[in-house]
């Protein structure tokens, strides 16, 4: 069995418009502390081709999210009945378990 503490960094709808929403997780020890600026969003770029726009925009938005937080991101997805009853919001601390079930037989 593993337990892990996360803090809510983000609450999403589904991409695609499903009944679901996806909760962004982040360890405590990677959260930046609140005295550090943000850093900007707001992102410039000139581009002269499609080509080059799909190359600057990939190179923008990773460097977007190495720059907001410095660890590893965890995402789970809860239906809507699971979020709604949860009651969870973004800052929340929780905990995760996970246990191997064991299967008897083959």
């Amino acid at each position: 069995m593993v337990r892990k503490e996360y803090v809510i960094t983000e609450i999403s709808a589904a991409p695609d418009g499903g009944p679901y929403v996806l909760i962004t997780l982040v360890e405590p020890k990677d959260l930046k502390g609140p005295a550090q600026p943000r850093p900007s969003h707001n992102i410039v770029m000139g581009f002269t081709s499609m080509e080059d726009l799909i190359k600057d925009l990939q190179r923008a938005l990773s460097g977007l999210s190495r720059q907001m937080i410095g660890g590893t991101l965890t995402v789970i997805k809860l239906d809507m009945r699971e979020y709604e009853e949860s009651g969870l919001k973004v800052g929340d601390k929780i905990c995760l378990e996970i246990t191997k079930i064991e299967k008897e037989g083959v």
